[in-house]
């Protein structure tokens, strides 16, 4: 993790470290961040699924687009932009959220 962020790996300071077959880091992986939410819920983490989830939200550019990762030392949106992956988590990660319960609540009972 990096700034309450979800990492989907970890780069060594240096950045030498070649995980994905491409040199340097990454930003944190936005889905990632969307999952430790949804099993925080699951977890009945509720508030701390809330927070994760609310502070996702304010990473949005100005028309609510999201991109693949954020740069947290940067505090900006890096990597493909538009990113469904990143919008199909949110979009999880609201209903799981929901009274009705979502995805992951589904997952579990099956």
């Amino acid at each position: 993790m990096e700034d309450g962020f979800v990492r989907r790996y970890s780069h060594p300071a240096d950045g030498h470290d070649e995980v994905d077959g491409l040199p340097g880091s990454e930003g944190a992986f936005l889905a990632c961040s969307f999952w430790l939410a949804d099993n925080l819920c699951l977890a009945g983490r509720h508030r701390e699924a809330r927070t994760l989830f609310e502070r996702l939200l304010d990473v949005r550019n100005d028309v609510g687009i999201l991109s693949e990762e954020f740069d947290p030392a940067a505090g900006r949106l890096v990597g493909n932009v538009p990113q469904a992956f990143s919008h199909v988590s949110l979009v999880n990660t609201a209903h799981n959220l929901s009274v009705a319960g979502g995805p992951a609540h589904h997952r579990r009972e099956h």
